[in-house]
C-alpha cells in the first residue's frame, strides 16, 4: 500500500530552483566583462542560498535534514553501481548517490562563491573583502574560481543524469516531484511539514535582494562613479570603479590637450622614459616641452607606471610584456591585444570608435584610468 505524501517542503524547493538558476545564469554570462555586475549578483545570491541550506539542513523538514541522508562515499558508490545495473533500491528522499551529489554541490558552491568574492576583492578592489589581497593573489583566486566552477558544472551534469536514470529506473518523475514536493511512499512513511511561511520568506528575501541590487545598478548616478558627465550605461550595470588613481593637473593639461590622457599605470616605466626621451618624434609630432615641464611629467609617469600600480589592468599589462621589450603604444602590449582580439572590425570602424586609441568609446572609466571590467560596454 502506498500514499502520496509531501517529501520536499516549500523552502527546500525554493532553494533548489533558485540555486540552479543562480549557477546557470552566472555560468552563462561569466565570459562577458560587461555583465560582471550580473555575475556578481548571482554569486552573492548563491552564497546566501547556501547559508540558508546549511541552516535548513539542521532545522528543516524531515527529508531536507542532513541527518536523514548523510552516508559514506562508499555507500553512494555502491548504490550507483546497483542503479547502473538496474537494481538500485528506491528511496523516498535522497538516495546515497544523490546525497553525495547534494553535499558536493554545496561544498563546491561555497568554494566557487568564496573564490569569486576573493577575486572581486583583489582584482576589482570591490565587494565584501575589498583590499584583503593584491592583484597577483587575485589572479590565483580567479584561476581557482574557474576550475572549481568547471568541476561544479560536471557535478551538475552528473546530478541531472542521475535524476534521469533514477526516474527511468523507478518510473517516477523526480524533477516534477521537486516542483510539487509530492511523491509516492509506503504507508507510515514520514511526512514533511510544508513550511510555507519560511519558503515565502526565503523567496521574498531573494526578490528583495534582486530589487535592491538592480535598483542600485540602474539608478546610481554613473557620472559620480566614473568621474565625467558623458558616461552613460545602457542598462543596469554596476561599474565597480575602484579607488581613484594618482592624478596630475600638468599631465592632464599637456597630454590631454591632444588625446585621452592615458594613465601612467598602463605602461611600464621604461616605456614612459623612452617616450619622453624622444618627445621630438612623438608619433609624428614634436611635443616641444620645456625642460622643467618635461622633468615634472617624467617624474609623475615613472612614479605611477604599471610596475608601481596595484590596479588589475596595470598588473596584467605589465606581466604580459617581456623584460627586454619596451612598447610605446598601449595597443601593442600582449594583454591589450589578447583582450581585444575578438572585437569585430566593424566596431573599430564605427563612427563612435574610429580608432583603437579611443578607449573612452567603450570604457566608461577611461578618463579615470581604472578600466574596470564592468565599466566596459561596446557602443551600439
Amino acid at each position: 500500500m502506498s500514499q502520496r505524501i509531501l517529501v520536499w517542503d516549500v523552502p527546500t524547493r525554493v532553494f533548489h530552483w533558485l540555486f540552479a538558476i543562480s549557477f546557470a545564469a552566472s555560468w552563462y554570462i561569466s565570459e562577458a566583462d560587461e555583465w560582471l555586475s550580473f555575475h556578481t549578483f548571482f554569486g552573492y545570491l548563491m552564497l546566501g542560498l547556501i547559508g540558508f541550506r546549511l541552516i535548513w539542513g539542521v532545522v528543516g523538514g524531515h527529508y531536507a535534514r542532513f541527518a536523514e541522508f548523510m552516508c559514506s562515499p562508499l555507500a553512494g558508490w555502491r548504490y550507483l553501481r546497483q542503479a547502473l545495473s538496474g537494481a538500485g533500491a528506491r528511496y523516498i528522499g535522497h538516495n546515497p548517490a544523490g546525497s553525495q551529489a547534494v553535499l558536493l554541490l554545496l561544498v563546491l558552491g561555497l568554494a566557487v562563491c568564496l573564490t569569486g568574492m576573493f577575486t572581486q576583492g583583489a582584482e576589482e578592489q570591490q565587494g565584501a573583502v575589498s583590499g584583503w589581497f593584491g592583484v597577483k593573489t587575485g589572479v590565483m583566486f580567479r584561476e581557482a574560481h574557474g576550475y572549481i566552477a568547471i568541476l561544479m558544472l560536471v557535478m551538475v551534469i552528473g546530478h541531472l543524469l542521475g535524476v534521469a536514470m533514477e526516474s527511468r529506473l523507478h518510473k517516477e518523475n523526480l524533477a516534477r516531484a521537486m516542483v510539487t514536493g509530492i511523491k509516492e511512499a509506503p504507508q507510515g512513511s514520514a511526512v514533511s511539514k510544508p513550511f510555507r511561511g519560511v519558503g515565502a520568506l526565503l523567496l521574498m528575501m531573494a526578490i528583495a535582494f534582486g530589487i535592491w541590487w538592480f535598483f542600485y545598478a540602474w539608478h546610481e548616478p554613473v557620472e559620480q562613479r566614473l568621474g565625467h558627465d558623458d558616461a552613460k550605461l545602457e542598462g543596469p550595470h554596476v561599474a565597480f570603479v575602484g579607488p581613484k588613481l594618482s592624478d596630475n593637473a600638468q599631465w592632464r593639461e599637456e597630454c590631454g590637450s591632444c588625446h585621452l590622457a592615458f594613465h601612467p599605470s598602463l605602461l611600464p616605466a621604461r616605456s614612459w622614459q623612452k617616450l619622453m626621451a624622444q618627445q621630438d618624434r612623438h608619433f609624428g609630432t614634436d611635443l616641444a616641452l620645456d625642460a622643467d615641464v618635461s622633468a615634472a611629467l617624467l617624474e609623475f609617469l615613472v612614479k605611477n607606471a604599471a610596475e608601481n600600480s596595484k590596479r588589475e589592468a596595470a598588473f596584467k599589462i605589465n606581466r604580459s610584456i617581456k623584460p627586454d621589450v619596451t612598447p610605446l603604444r598601449i595597443t601593442e602590449t600582449p594583454y591589450w591585444v589578447g583582450k581585444h582580439r575578438e572585437i569585430a572590425d566593424s566596431v573599430w570602424r564605427s563612427a563612435k570608435v574610429k580608432s583603437k586609441a579611443n578607449c573612452a568609446a567603450c570604457h566608461l572609466d577611461a578618463d579615470a584610468g581604472t578600466f574596470e571590467d564592468a565599466a566596459m560596454q561596446l557602443p551600439r
